[in-house]
């Protein structure tokens, strides 16, 4: 069957903070501008909301602007910060507590909401098709198609009733072409798009590489006694210390009784016996977490990759045809360990240069040249360069001179130190060999505040359509067992918080198996693969995690 085609002014990829921004703020402009201006927006996940993972302490700087009358229509920032704890984890007993003089400014969150982003997705989603934007979710981007002379003409979305052998089955259906003439690129971290749009075009020449950390994420359930609504608690150190990696840890009480917790890793570690799950279960353990969730319940379980290399790796984020908008380009401040602002932000300004170019109607550029002008005259790109240094510190001083040294960086100078520090290993180059790493001993888990990778992803509610092809591809189906094993112990065993990746052995030897119906979708084997042999490509529609509001 040949594919049905739509045409529309613009098609958004991606339901997130960023294309729904940009979704609502072409509608605005239109109606004032009074342009008839049709917008689509595709999502992978089974509703808008339920493949979004953030912290999330959200700053509202950009709701604010995009509806400044938020409140009244009611959207779901309802826990104000109330206190910033920043703890040291010096041991698996012990933690310092910062004073407030010693904690980089910009992580200061005096007048930020704690909230779950799932929701106020949900929320921007009714604000877009209350402006008459056309939202579908279910519908998996799997192809960026182009015109004749190279210019982005819009996307395909994957075929339906595929079998894993590649047969179509009773249920096929073929994908539909959805053409535009902007096409927005929202998909989030590692975007499956994205990244083919950075590689072909080579919007990454001359840049760092990206760089990045996996976070999980828990929310629990608390006895109300222990309950401090609007309380952030941020720390480093103990766990990740000891395997001689780098990264954080966090715990936010919202509403209901409810916290939300988890750790960040990032994905430069070295110790290729290091597991970021098991890291997460472990800071679970330390007296300043466990007094909070003991008598709790845990209620639901994610993982997501996130884009932290900054500036020095934002690569050029417009092409002919389209626009690398959000966490698909990468504008999370990394000092602030926040990106839902600056993704919105990135969002509303590919709006303007959108809405701006439609009305000069077949005049208009192929490519919006102005859109980079945009972001560089926005707070956007202020906030981007004040903290530019920040992965260059951790990555290349380790945590504690490279905490101080971004804490001179941004409370003594501003972010406006007289040099640019730049970190040039990509994050899968930097494992060593197994044999010259130390393993971590890693307790079993307690079933009461520690728990296995299987029953963890059964809280997410992931599921796959079972017959269907595997969405993740091996360059070469040797490598694993052939090099990443006899020289890594195949890390990807490790650094899958999902159990996708094992290696098994039985009669007929050894094998690397990927249980596909397990991936929640974050994307770090894409990333931390060392022969960046593993490819995540998109699954049918409807596929992945129901994350409920995180």
């Amino acid at each position: 069957m040949e594919r049905e085609a739509m045409e529309f002014d613009v098609v958004i990829v991606g339901a997130g903070p960023a294309g729904l921004s940009a979704a609502c703020r072409i509608m605005q402009l239109a109606q004032e501008k009074e342009q008839e201006i049709t917008v689509c927006v595709v999502e992978k996940g089974s509703e808008v909301g339920a493949h979004i993972l953030s912290g999330a302490v959200l700053e509202p700087r950009a709701i604010n602007e995009l509806f400044p009358n938020w409140k009244e229509l009611g959207a779901p920032l309802a826990t104000e910060v109330s206190e910033d704890r920043f703890f040291f984890y010096t041991s698996e007993k012990s933690a310092i507590k910062l004073p407030n003089f010693f904690i980089p400014k910009p992580t200061h969150n005096d007048g930020n909401y704690i909230v779950s982003m799932g929701n106020v997705c949900r929320w921007l989603a009714e604000q877009a098709e209350g402006l008459g934007v056309e939202v579908y979710p279910g519908f998996a981007a799997a192809e960026v198609l182009y015109h004749e002379d190279g210019s982005v003409k819009g996307i395909a979305t994957g075929d339906m009733g595929i079998s894993a052998s590649g047969e179509q089955k009773d249920s096929y259906m073929p994908g539909m072409e959805l053409h535009a003439k902007y096409t927005l690129f929202a998909e989030g971290c590692r975007g499956h798009l994205g990244k083919q749009l950075i590689d072909k075009l080579k919007l990454d020449e001359g840049k760092d590489p990206q760089h990045y950390g996996i976070g999980l994420k828990e929310i629990w359930e608390i006895p109300a006694d222990k309950h401090q609504p609007g309380l952030v608690v941020h720390g480093l150190g103990w766990p990740l210390q000891e395997t001689g990696s780098s990264g954080g840890a966090f715990l936010y009480h919202a509403e209901n009784n409810q916290v939300y917790l988890g750790l960040i890793a990032d994905l430069n570690y070295s110790n290729p016996h290091m597991s970021p799950f098991q890291e997460f279960q472990r800071w679970k353990h330390h007296p300043e977490t466990a007094k909070y969730l003991e008598g709790g319940t845990r209620l639901t379980y994610g993982a997501r990759a996130i884009a932290k290399g900054g500036l020095n790796s934002l690569p050029k984020m417009h092409f002919p045809g389209g626009l690398l908008i959000g966490c698909d380009a990468g504008t999370l401040n990394s000092v602030k360990i926040k990106g839902n602002h600056t993704a919105m932000k990135s969002g509303m300004l590919a709006a303007e240069a959108v809405v701006e170019a439609l009305a000069q109607g077949e005049s208009a550029p192929k490519d919006l040249a102005s859109y980079a002008d945009k972001v560089k005259g926005s707070w956007l790109y202020e906030e981007l360069y004040a903290t530019r240094n920040f992965s260059g510190f951790m990555h290349k001083l380790g945590t504690l001179v490279g905490s101080a040294m971004v804490w001179i960086d941004q409370n003594i100078f501003g972010g406006k130190l007289p040099f640019t520090l730049h970190d040039t290993v990509p994050d899968y180059a930097t494992l060593k060999p197994a044999a010259d790493c130390k393993k971590p001993v890693y307790p079993k888990p307690d079933n009461k505040i520690s728990f296995d990778r299987l029953s963890s992803v059964f809280l997410s509610n992931t599921n796959h359509e079972e017959d269907q092809p595997c969405h993740l591809t091996l360059k070469d189906a040797d490598i694993p067992l052939t090099q990443n094993l006899p020289m890594y112990d195949e890390p990807a065993q490790r650094y899958c918080p999902a159990g996708v990746y094992e290696i098994v052995e039985d009669e007929a030897g050894k094998r690397f198996q990927i249980n596909a119906q397990n991936c929640v979708h974050c994307k770090t084997c894409d990333i931390k693969d060392p022969a960046q042999n593993i490819v995540w490509v998109t699954p049918e529609g409807f596929g992945g995690p129901n994350y409920p509001n995180m």
